[in-house]
């Protein structure tokens, strides 16, 4: 039996009572489906800045009345301090996925980002502090390791970052740390790299790649790549993130204060994420086969990433489930009922 398996009988064994903020995104929705069917207890905070109902509609289909009841939704915003501490009351491990999350919506408007990202994650920090929380799990980001060459990516090793977005999800680590120093609460911070799966949102100009080009696919529609193609990712599926979430809510003090990459350790390029597509689209019976149009590279991207996941794995006991092509297969369904419209 891995440490999963064993957090999971845990829980079961003995229910805590859990905060997810953004529960209405495409992370959140996914913990909040986890945690109902272990018979968790779970306040979700939300917006509805990025998340949608329709997600927790979903959910609440899935897990079934029982479950369902057992959720406590309050519609708030991480920028209001008051929200914040309503949510973390009585609460035992904290999930924070709320932010907001795009490179290219960072370029756009930093002001807004910075206040969410930033102001919104000190709001709850501070809320979960005081609370006297067991655990605070927050989302990191793979964007933090910015200019640095080397590859694969080791925690310890940064450069400089390339937007508002990454200068805020490192911000967010520096807080955690101070907060551990100043105060002696410990954060553990999950630095994701490119994570899919089901409910991620393929719709407006911020919608990430692999939800946007099946929905292009679907429609017949233009696939476009940014740059040559030959750009990579480290593409994680939303099952192996949810775990990661669980291990590092449970783990022993000495493993808090710390950050991880949550991945699979593999590099997947945009044009072979296409032929993956196409492929799994095709087992489906959807044919695609049109040529992908190229343009320019997109502003405030990095050429590769990669994640050295040696550290979450020996620390944590992370053990990734899904490798890309897995993960492809098993959401594919999803996005075929779902149509993406």
């Amino acid at each position: 039996m891995n440490r999963f398996d064993t957090v999971q009988q845990e829980l079961r064994a003995q229910p805590k009572k859990w905060l997810i903020t953004g529960c209405a995104g495409f992370i959140g929705s996914n913990l909040l489906e986890t945690l109902l069917k272990l018979d968790q207890s779970v306040v979700g905070l939300d917006s509805f800045a990025t998340g949608h109902q329709c997600n927790l509609d979903e959910v609440r289909e899935i897990v079934g009345a029982e479950r369902w009841s057992r959720f406590n939704f309050i519609e708030g915003d991480i920028r209001d301090v008051a929200a914040c501490r309503a949510a973390v009351a009585g609460v035992d491990y904290v999930l924070h996925q709320a932010a907001l999350g795009s490179v290219p919506r960072s370029v756009k408007d930093p002001l807004t980002t910075n206040d969410v990202n930033i102001s919104g994650f000190l709001n709850m920090l501070d809320a979960a502090r005081n609370a006297n929380v067991s655990s605070f799990v927050y989302a990191a980001s793979s964007s933090t390791y910015g200019d640095h060459p080397g590859l694969p990516k080791f925690e310890d090793r940064i450069g400089n970052p390339l937007s508002p977005y990454a200068v805020t999800k490192y911000v967010n680590e520096l807080y955690a740390s101070v907060f551990a120093r100043c105060y002696g609460f410990k954060a553990i911070g999950l630095r994701y790299f490119n994570v899919f799966g089901k409910r991620q949102d393929p719709h407006g100009a911020y919608a990430a790649v692999i939800p946007k080009w099946i929905a292009a696919m679907l429609a017949n529609e233009d696939v476009m790549i940014n740059g040559d193609g030959d750009t990579s990712r480290d593409f994680c599926f939303v099952e192996n993130a949810v775990q990661a979430n669980l291990l590092a809510a449970t783990t022993a003090e000495e493993n808090k204060d710390e950050v991880y990459n949550v991945a699979v350790g593999d590099m997947t390029t945009l044009n072979e994420l296409l032929g993956h597509l196409q492929s799994v689209l095709a087992s489906h019976g959807v044919v695609y086969d049109k040529a992908a149009v190229y343009r320019a590279f997109r502003e405030g991207d990095v050429r590769h990433s990669q994640a050295d996941i040696g550290k979450v794995s020996q620390r944590l006991g992370y053990a990734p489930t899904h490798p890309i092509r897995s993960g492809i297969e098993t959401a594919m369904p999803w996005y075929l009922s779902n149509r993406l419209n």
